[in-house]
């Protein structure tokens, strides 16, 4: 399992509005080409979001299904990326000043992942999460930053 944590200078409400969107997903998941589909009822659970997924040559087509939503708090996704199995990925949203603590864990749930579980493949996918977590802490922050400017 990997996991991260990351204070975001944005409130819990504004990190959920880029979480409940399904369409912004490309801009902060690395490793995102495209959004091929968004249910319209996302983030509820059992809503789907399809997504080409890769780095260089190697692109796969992946299916993350809400698992958990609990808005402003929590959203649990299995994400599934055959042939490589699925992973469940948790993030929680905790109030921390005037700022968002924000969890994110991963584990291999089927697939080749569940053998390859360890420190090599653990920590390149903290690394993966981390730069994740960088670019929506950025993107939170842009539009909190914007939305105070307006007024």
């Amino acid at each position: 399992m990997a996991r991260n944590r990351r204070l975001i200078l944005s409130t819990p409400s504004e990190v959920w509005s880029l979480l409940s969107d399904g369409h912004r997903y490309g801009e902060w998941v690395t490793g995102t080409q495209q959004i091929l589909a968004v249910d319209p009822h996302w983030p509820q659970v059992g809503a789907r979001l399809r997504v080409r997924v890769g780095a260089g040559p190697l692109v796969l087509e992946d299916t993350c299904v809400v698992r958990i939503c609990e808005p402003e708090r929590r959203l649990e996704l299995e994400a599934k990326a055959e042939p490589f199995g699925a992973a469940r990925i948790a993030m929680k949203l905790v109030p921390w000043g005037d700022g968002t603590l924000f969890v994110l864990d991963w584990h291999a749930l089927r697939g080749p992942g569940i053998r390859m579980h360890g420190l090599p493949v653990d920590y390149l996918v903290e690394v993966r999460n981390g730069m994740m977590l960088t670019k929506l802490a950025r993107i939170a922050v842009q539009e909190h930053d914007r939305a105070l400017q307006r007024g």
